[in-house]
């Protein structure tokens, strides 16, 4: 461009520029994982019109061609970048969710599971108490004291 500026001047640039038209970029979008993201683009940088005027010089026809091919590549570098962008603030937002979660609303359900175990054990070993304690009190009331006298199968027997 500039070898095309230095021969013919600014006035063959712009000459050379009237009648083109814009590029055109269409970006289609797609979803993974939850993330809308860029995919891919189209691009379309039009030829030049036989109406329009011829380049100056051929400094200038080769910096159109490369122009083409620049504005091509910089918008699949837009996308990619766009896409990597919007990924890389999904991870990390993702992240700091996880980390939220590990550090602050996992441990209290944690800590309360704890508190319902002890809770819990505590209750079985009253439970497993007054269940011997009731067994040695129906023991000691099946059994006959000395006071009672002779049994039943003892007297029957004389």
């Amino acid at each position: 461009m500039s070898r095309g500026i230095v021969l013919s001047g600014e006035h063959a640039l712009f000459s050379a520029a009237a009648g083109l038209a814009p590029a055109d970029v269409t970006v289609r979008w797609t979803a993974s994982m939850g993330v809308r993201r860029p995919s891919g683009i189209s691009c379309t940088v039009p030829a030049r019109p036989t109406s329009a005027a011829t380049p100056g010089n051929t400094a200038l026809v080769h910096a159109e061609a490369a122009y083409r091919l620049a504005v091509r590549a910089a918008a699949d570098h837009a996308c990619a970048r766009a896409a990597a962008r919007i990924v890389g603030a999904e991870v990390a937002s993702t992240s700091r969710r996880v980390r939220a979660l590990r550090r602050h609303w996992i441990p209290r359900p944690q800590e309360a599971l704890a508190h319902v175990d002890l809770a819990l054990e505590q209750s079985e070993h009253e439970d497993s108490v007054r269940r011997r304690w009731a067994a040695q009190v129906l023991k000691g009331m099946e059994r006959p004291t000395e006071r009672d006298g002779p049994s039943e199968d003892r007297s029957a027997r004389r």
